[in-house]
C-alpha cells in the first residue's frame, strides 16, 4: 500500500488478516511503520507528532489496535477522523491532508514552513535561505 503524507510517498504493509475482517475503507498501519508514513509515533502518552500528543481514547483503544501475527497496528483512519485530518483513497493508495493543528499554529505564527525547490540551474534553493529577506511566492499547478 502506498501512503502519501505531509508532500512524501511511503511504502507501508497491508494487514495480512484484512481480507478476514473485510475492512478495505480503513487504512491501517503498523506501528513500527507509523513514524515513516505519517510522522506519528505511539508513545505512553499517546500518538505524538513532533511536540503535540494525542491520546487514545480508552473507550477506542480495543477497536483502534489490534496485535496480529506481523505485529502491532493501529486503525489511522479512526484516529485521523478524531483529529480532524482529512484521507482519501483510491484502492490501496491514501493520500492524508496536514494536521489541523499543526496547519493551525503555523497560519497563526505566519511562518511558512521551510521548503525547497530545484533552480534553473540545478542548486537547491530553501525557503530558510532567504529568512529576513521580503519574499513573494507565485505557485502554479495544472490540475
Amino acid at each position: 500500500m502506498i501512503v502519501i503524507a505531509d508532500g512524501k510517498t511511503t511504502e507501508a504493509a497491508q494487514r495480512s488478516d484484512d481480507h478476514e475482517t473485510d475492512d478495505h475503507e480503513n487504512l491501517w498501519l503498523k506501528l513500527d511503520e507509523l513514524p515513516a508514513a505519517t510522522g506519528w509515533q505511539m508513545k505512553p502518552e499517546g500518538a505524538c507528532l513532533g511536540e503535540l500528543c494525542v491520546p487514545l481514547p480508552e473507550s477506542k483503544r480495543a477497536e483502534w489496535t489490534v496485535d496480529t501475527e506481523d505485529g502491532a497496528w493501529l486503525n489511522y483512519s479512526e484516529f485521523a477522523d478524531m483529529i480532524g485530518q482529512k484521507q482519501a483513497h483510491d484502492g490501496d493508495v491514501w493520500s492524508l491532508s496536514s494536521v489541523p493543528e499543526v496547519r493551525r499554529s503555523g497560519l497563526e505564527s505566519a511562518i511558512a514552513p521551510d521548503f525547497e525547490v530545484a533552480e534553473r540551474n540545478g542548486d537547491t534553493l530553501r525557503l530558510s535561505d532567504l529568512r529576513g529577506r521580503k519574499v513573494v511566492l507565485f505557485t502554479w499547478s495544472s490540475w
